[in-house]
């Protein structure tokens, strides 16, 4: 599977802006300390939480799955195993349960985002579980789902956009900012993990040592061997 962070640290509001208005003020180093403290727990409060994407592809032409296809994984999560729609503009676009969810990303990836627990073994579970449930409902719809870093056959032009507002927006403003924005959105996936801290030092003891095995961590399970079909070295 892939390993990577493809995340992003959300802030609370600093006042409310006069209608019309766009505050070009930078937010202030304090606010972003107060957010952070905001999260550690004491050791004995602990959890793990993981996130795991894959990408789904059809049987025979191996082109990825549509969001029409995915809509019907969703609702038989939803019919067959329990959980409940989570909808934008009256199209269903996620599920949850328990504290978990399933997701699409921009291309159509499907993610879980885990519950908190509190071991690995439980992770593992949790997204054997998942594997199960999906695969037993994409199997009857002639598709299925293949865990790997990058779409290892087709070009942007190729792989639908999934009708989320964000997603149309994040498509006009990636090009703006650099050349792997588009890539990034619809042709990857990674695993991710989130970890608790107990205090400031904790904190960037665990921060400095996941940047260091990050390197190593995409040596071993980057699992992008090929790219529109050839090897990518």
């Amino acid at each position: 599977m892939a390993s990577g962070f493809r995340g992003a640290l959300v802030l609370p509001r600093v006042g409310k802006p006069e209608a019309g208005t766009v505050s070009n003020e930078p937010l202030p180093k304090e606010l972003l300390i107060q957010h952070i403290a905001a999260g550690m727990k004491p050791r004995d409060k602990w959890k793990i939480g993981t996130e795991h994407e894959k990408f789904g592809f059809q049987h025979g032409s191996n082109a990825r799955i549509t969001y029409p296809q995915i809509e019907k994984v969703l609702q038989s999560l939803v019919s067959r195993f329990g959980w409940k729609p989570m909808e934008e503009e009256g199209r269903i676009i996620g599920v949850s349960l328990d504290g978990q969810s399933v997701t699409i990303e921009p291309g159509g990836q499907f993610e879980l985002s885990g519950a908190p627990v509190d071991t690995i073994q439980k992770t593992c579970a949790e997204v054997n579980n998942h594997l199960y449930q999906v695969k037993t409902i994409s199997e009857e719809l002639g598709f299925g789902f293949m865990g790997s870093g990058f779409d290892p056959k087709w070009g942007l032009a190729d792989i639908p956009l999934m009708p989320k507002e964000r997603y149309k927006l994040m498509t006009g403003y990636m090009p703006k900012v650099g050349s792997m924005g588009l890539d990034m959105m619809r042709r990857t996936c990674t695993v991710q993990v989130n970890l608790d801290y107990e205090s400031e030092a904790d904190c960037i003891e665990k921060f400095q040592i996941g940047l260091a095995l990050q390197p190593v961590a995409n040596a071993l399970f980057a699992s992008s061997p090929f790219k529109e079909g050839k090897p990518t070295g």
